[in-house]
């Protein structure tokens, strides 16, 4: 009975990973426009005129990131992965690997909380001509793994795979507010292929 309990466990768990890893095909979209960098569901979206900003991160945690090397006025869309969507982060435009950037975040701390709510990141500056959109990776709590597959000064076209994070976890872009949003919220989009905005 044990044995057969294991089995069906380890089957169990054989098919959640394989459904994780998975690297579906996807059609990217032509035209003037920027893809979704992720897999989810919208989550927030904000429009903000300030230099920098907390971005949540679902129930608990949140990242702090420079949205002036990107607009003075930007979008703020975030996009949660559940454990069961793909993983896999795509190039929402094509353009050149201007920074990339790293940070750990924070184990819990009980005596500094407020610190322990930072997330690992990883911020992705991609330019094409004067626009620039930053993608940023955030990780979770428990399975904090990012997998960022682009260097700086590297060449990418829109749907290009970039990167991954494992497990639950979210994709935020920041974009210019000047382009319109073709998204709203608790949308599901799938990363290269679902249009989030025009840039006409």
């Amino acid at each position: 009975m044990l044995i057969a309990f294991i089995a069906v466990l380890a089957i169990l768990i054989i098919l959640f990973l394989m459904n994780f890893y998975r690297d579906p095909e996807r059609v990217i979209p032509k035209g003037n426009n920027i893809v979704a960098p992720a897999d989810g569901k919208i989550i927030s979206i904000i429009n903000t005129s300030k230099n920098s900003v907390n971005v949540g991160k679902g129930l608990i945690g949140k990242v702090k990131t420079l949205t002036s090397d990107v607009a003075d006025q930007c979008h703020i869309v975030s996009i949660f992965m559940s454990p069961f969507d793909v993983h896999i982060n795509r190039s929402p435009v094509t353009g050149t690997i201007t920074s990339i950037k790293h940070s750990k975040g924070n184990f819990f701390k009980a005596y500094d909380f407020e610190r322990s709510l930072q997330n690992e990141k990883n911020e992705i500056l991609i330019q094409k001509g004067k626009l620039k959109v930053k993608v940023i990776q955030i990780a979770g709590f428990l399975a904090r793994r990012i997998i960022c597959k682009v260097r700086k000064n590297q060449k990418v076209n829109k749907g290009q795979k970039i990167g991954m994070i494992a497990l639950g976890s979210q994709t935020t872009i920041i974009l210019p507010i000047r382009l319109r949003l073709k998204i709203k919220l608790r949308d599901k989009v799938k990363a290269g292929e679902t249009i989030i905005a025009d840039m006409k």
